[in-house]
């Protein structure tokens, strides 16, 4: 399973599969962190930096930060994608096809401005949460996504 959780400033990744449960994040900030609720997750519980130095102690990869540098994420369904926009200006995409095996993403493209800021990994998520709250399979095609869903910590 693969979540995010956002804040005005930074987004937090989650990666089910990665966990170990070294239980890092609930020694180091367990207002933030907190197994027994839905969502486990609570951004607004804790200070961006506080949040920002326990993430990087995860020891297994499972938990990946970066900032949100302004840009928000919308999921449009009826046009099979999330799309990023920074003051009203479209700046990035992920698209996706839905087929009978599932949504297969075969595009993922941040404007060359705005790389190296974690926003292409933020759609990527946008798209598989979607999925997977949908209980569809998701299958990466686009190299970019085929990467962020299977390494630890890819950045743009």
């Amino acid at each position: 399973m693969h979540r995010s959780y956002e804040n005005k400033d930074i987004t937090v990744f989650w990666d089910s599969d990665k966990c170990f449960h070294a239980k890092k994040c609930v020694t180091g900030c367990p207002e933030v962190f907190d197994f027994q609720r839905r969502p486990w997750i609570d951004l607004g519980r804790g200070s961006s930096a506080d949040i920002w130095q326990t993430v990087s102690k995860c020891p297994s990869g499972a938990l990946s930060i970066t900032y949100n540098h302004d840009a928000e994420i919308r999921f449009d369904e009826e046009g099979c994608r999330s799309v990023a926009y920074l003051n009203g200006k479209q700046i990035g995409e992920c698209d996706y096809i839905e087929g009978d095996n599932g949504w297969t993403i075969v595009h993922t493209e941040v404007d060359r401005e705005y790389g190296g800021k974690g926003i292409a990994k933020r759609l990527v998520y946008s798209v598989t949460e979607a999925a997977e709250r949908r209980k569809k399979e998701v299958i990466p095609v686009c190299s970019y996504a085929v990467k962020v869903l299977a390494d630890k910590g890819a950045a743009d």
